[in-house]
């Protein structure tokens, strides 16, 4: 932080001993910085999956067999490997498995399938790919586009212990998911790699310089984009939110990571951070409130991150009694705006404190947080964490440096916030200048340097953390062949936070109900995507050069209920 910026912001007596407005990064790689916690805490439980138990060394010993497979298939620094996997013990083996090879990792979405999962394929150009049985159809129909060398396919029930292994394909039938493994040539089994030893060469690169993981994100034209995330990155906003953090116990924590690892909040704050500090991580394969509420009740979690849709699940639970949530010490939010009464509902049920921060893709992902144990200030993002300055900019030049009080749009700098974007440089030219990084949302900050997100600047909508954007969107409905016209915009939604809600011009003469409208984007998309309400039309709002009044059609559905096509799944 400047020493300028400082000077201007008064905080807390409390929150600056707490958290210096500086500290020192350490000059490491992901894997060096994982590397300090297993020699530390070996036999400490690292991962927790259903009942299975890894110890540190059993997960470091078994990311280096994989690191050795892919060694000898001819992976090396520099080289793509994307994951394609739900969260399981897999995902962390995997993720530094490719980076002690000194490889990039490119995150992808399991839920993404056709037009989704090939975009990413075909930018990123991956060498190898590691996945699930049960997702391995999805890459076999994405080969027409692009074909990964090299397939790491690993079993469901590889991951659970006797006697639950036995249930799992039973399960797995009833569900409609693949149970046989791939006969392929270019698919290497997982069950196979880990019984192989074998340790590769330990990868020395510059932290500062060597892109760790690719987060694809979307931009005002939906298209991906990949943010390189060095090692440098994410160790600093390791190491910034270890500090942020004051009543940590380091080695006895247990953090509950029910949160996504392909998304960078869930890969960062429920997964690095974590395995940084010697925690337990129990991993939960998708946030299913039930069964989070029997995970908490048999692992006791000290640390529940999470976004608001799931706490609001967990405060509208009617038996909350019966299950132990004591245990949690303190939970950070983000991915979209917590509301205040449900952070009061869920504080008074738990005796947590539950904290709201916020964070990009682009910035590893955490730039605020509110003190875990200073002020709080309602509907506020915080206070900028060390190491990291912001400043909120005019809308029109981008070049006037606003005082508080004011609405702009808010910029950040940093050693979280990323390399660029992947074969990007126009995209990336847009958005850094001279280090600071345009958020792209409109804020103010009070006379503490506190932040408030006021609006967006993009149309980004945020369908329970996870980002959709309209245009993706509207290109796969202008496939159908009864759509003449068609806009997507984002509406409010008490579970998810908002839904997405598209506009529709039929052809002249041609049949179509919401329940088509909705189908034909769930099978070429991922399914929160699609739209949950559907509303036809004669013609859509313009202006006077035909954009579509987006703002418009947003107030109308506001005013309006809907007609719906079911539940957002």
């Amino acid at each position: 932080m400047s020493t300028g910026m400082a000077a201007a912001r008064p905080w807390l007596a409390k929150y600056e001993r707490a958290v210096p407005a500086e500290v020192e990064i350490s000059n490491l790689t992901l894997p060096e910085l994982i590397e300090r916690s297993v020699a530390k805490w070996g036999d400490r439980t690292a991962l927790v999956y259903y009942g299975a138990r890894w110890s540190y060394r059993r997960f470091w010993e078994e990311s280096g067999r994989l690191a050795a497979s892919l060694a000898r298939e001819g992976v090396g620094p520099g080289d793509r490997v994307a994951i394609y996997l739900p969260n399981s013990p897999l995902y962390p083996i995997a993720l530094f498995g490719v980076l002690r090879l000194g490889a990039t990792v490119v995150q992808v979405n399991p839920l993404y399938i056709g037009q989704d999962l090939t975009r990413i394929l075909r930018d990123a150009q991956p060498k190898a790919l590691v996945t699930l049985e049960i997702l391995f159809p999805n890459i076999e129909r994405a080969r027409a586009d692009y074909r990964v060398p090299i397939v790491v396919v690993g079993r469901v029930r590889d991951f659970y212990p006797f006697p639950k292994r036995l249930l799992v394909n039973a399960v797995l039938r009833r569900m409609k998911l693949p149970t046989e493994f791939p006969t392929d040539p270019e698919v290497r089994a997982w069950k196979e790699i880990v019984r192989t030893p074998g340790t590769p060469p330990v990868w020395r690169g510059d932290p500062a310089t060597s892109v760790a993981v690719l987060q694809y994100t979307g931009g005002t034209t939906g298209q991906p984009k990949g943010a390189m995330l060095t090692h440098r990155n994410l160790v600093a906003n390791v190491e910034q939110m270890l500090v942020w953090n004051t009543t940590r116990k380091p080695g006895e924590e247990v953090v509950l990571a029910s949160v996504p690892f392909f998304h960078i909040y869930g890969l960062t704050v429920a997964g690095l951070l974590g395995l940084a500090d010697g925690a337990t991580l129990v991993i939960q394969t998708r946030p299913e409130i039930r069964e989070l509420l029997r995970l908490i009740s048999r692992y006791r979690p000290t640390q529940f991150p999470g976004v608001p849709a799931l706490y609001q699940a967990f405060i509208r639970q009617p038996d909350l009694a019966r299950f132990r949530v004591h245990s949690i010490r303190y939970c950070l939010c983000g991915s979209a705006p917590l509301p205040l009464e449900v952070a009061k509902q869920f504080e008074s049920l738990t005796g947590a404190r539950l904290i709201e921060g916020y964070g990009l893709s682009e910035t590893s992902p955490v730039t605020h947080a509110n003190p875990v144990e200073g002020e709080r200030r309602p509907g506020s993002i915080g206070l900028p964490i060390s190491n990291t300055e912001e400043q909120v900019v005019d809308l029109e030049t981008g070049t006037r440096v606003l005082p508080a009080g004011e609405e702009g749009e808010l910029c950040v700098r940093g050693p979280q916030v990323m390399l660029g974007y992947y074969r990007q440089p126009e995209e990336t030219a847009a958005v850094l200048r001279d280090g600071w990084f345009r958020t792209g949302d409109v804020a103010r900050l009070d006379a503490d340097g506190y932040a408030y997100i006021v609006d967006r600047k993009k149309d980004m909508i945020n369908v329970g953390g996870l980002k959709v954007y309209p245009r993706e969107v509207e290109e796969v409905l202008f496939q159908h062949p009864s759509i003449a016209d068609a806009a997507v915009v984002g509406v409010p939604d008490a579970e998810h936070g908002e839904v997405v809600m598209a506009f529709v011009v039929r052809k002249p003469g041609t049949a179509l109900t919401a329940e088509d409208v909705e189908a034909f984007v769930r099978a070429r998309i991922a399914h929160y995507k699609a739209p949950r309400r559907v509303e036809f039309r004669d013609a859509l709002p313009r202006t006077g050069v035909q954009k579509v009044l987006r703002r418009v059609l947003r107030e109308e559905a506001a005013a309006s209920s809907g007609p719906t096509t079911g539940p957002a799944r």
